[in-house]
C-alpha cells in the first residue's frame, strides 16, 4: 500500500478496488503550501488515469489543470512528478515559466485570487504486468515461481483445439513452455492475439518444423515472425531454473525497452 493508503480508509477501499479490477491509478498529496490555499500539507486524492478525482480532496479549480497534466504525464512515463503551482509574480521572482522542468520540479501557473503556493507528488500505482505462459513443463512450472518474485501476474490458460484463447493483448507477454505437449494449439493460441510479445521454449530448428504447420494452415509468415525462438537471452542456460532466469530477463529486457519508446528487439 501506499502511504495514502493507509492514512485513508476510503482511499484505500477505492484503491483497492481498482486494483482488483486491474486499473492504474494516481495518488496525489500536498507536499508544501504558502499563502493563502484552500488545501493543506498531507490533503490526498485519488484520481482515475485521466486526472479525474475519484476520491479525496487537493483544492479547488485552481490546481485542476496542472494535477490533470501532471497525471497523465506520470501514466505516459511511468514515473512520479512533482509540481509546484505559484502566483505569477512568484514565478517571475524565481525565474522560471509555467512548464519548465527544474531538478525533477515542475513548474505551472496558479491563477486563483488566492495567490497561494502550493507543491504536489503524483505517484502512479499501475497494474501488474500479466505473464501467460502456456505449458505445464519444468520450464514453465519454474518460469511461474521466478515470475512471482518479479512481480509478474502469472496466467496459465488451457488451449482450445477449437477457438483461440480469449485474451486481451493490454499489458500482457506470452510464453509457450510446452516443450512436445500441445505445441501448436498452444502457438495457435498465442498468435491469435496481435500486438504481443511471444516466445516460445524450443530450439530454432523445432520452432522451424512448427511453423511450416502452422503456415499451411494459413497463418501468415509476419504474424510466425512474431514469435521469438528460442525464448530466453544467451546466457547458456540448461537447468529448467536457468532457463526461466533467462526468459525473465529477456522479458524485462522487453518491458524497458518498450517503455523507452523503441523498437522491439529481433534477436
Amino acid at each position: 500500500m501506499t502511504p495514502a493508503e493507509l492514512t485513508d480508509t476510503d482511499i484505500a477501499a477505492l484503491a483497492q478496488d481498482l486494483r482488483a479490477r486491474g486499473e492504474p491509478f494516481a495518488i496525489a498529496t500536498v507536499i508544501r503550501t504558502a499563502g493563502a490555499t484552500a488545501a493543506k500539507p498531507g490533503a490526498k486524492a485519488l484520481l482515475d488515469a485521466h486526472g479525474v478525482i475519484l476520491q479525496g480532496w487537493i483544492g479547488g479549480g485552481c490546481v485542476r489543470g496542472a494535477l490533470v497534466k501532471a497525471t497523465k504525464r506520470a501514466m505516459e512515463e511511468q514515473q512520479p512528478q512533482l509540481i509546484s503551482l505559484h502566483p505569477q509574480d512568484v514565478l517571475d521572482q524565481k525565474g522560471v515559466a509555467a512548464g519548465d522542468d527544474v531538478d525533477g520540479m515542475r513548474f505551472a501557473r496558479n491563477g486563483c485570487p488566492s495567490k497561494g503556493s502550493i507543491d504536489i507528488f503524483v505517484e502512479t500505482v499501475l497494474p501488474l504486468p500479466e505473464l501467460v505462459i502456456f505449458g505445464t513443463s519444468p520450464v514453465a512450472v519454474a518460469l511461474a515461481g521466478l515470475a512471482e518474485t518479479f512481480h509478474w501476474d502469472i496466467s496459465r490458460p488451457v488451449p482450445d483445439n477449437t477457438e483461440p484463447t480469449p485474451l486481451p493483448a493490454a499489458g500482457r507477454m506470452i510464453v509457450v513452455a510446452t516443450q512436445g505437449r500441445e505445441d501448436l494449439v498452444s502457438l495457435r493460441s498465442a498468435l491469435a492475439i496481435p500486438n504481443v510479445f511471444i516466445a516460445f521454449v524450443g530450439s530454432r530448428r523445432k520452432f522451424a518444423s512448427l511453423a511450416e504447420k502452422l503456415a499451411a494452415e494459413g497463418i501468415s509468415e509476419a504474424a510466425l515472425a512474431r514469435v521469438h525462438a528460442p525464448a530466453g537471452l544467451a546466457i547458456h542456460a540448461v537447468t529448467p531454473d536457468e532457463i526461466a532466469l533467462s526468459i525473465i530477463a529477456q522479458l524485462t529486457s522487453e518491458r524497458r525497452r518498450e517503455r523507452r519508446g523503441e523498437t522491439p528487439s529481433d534477436d
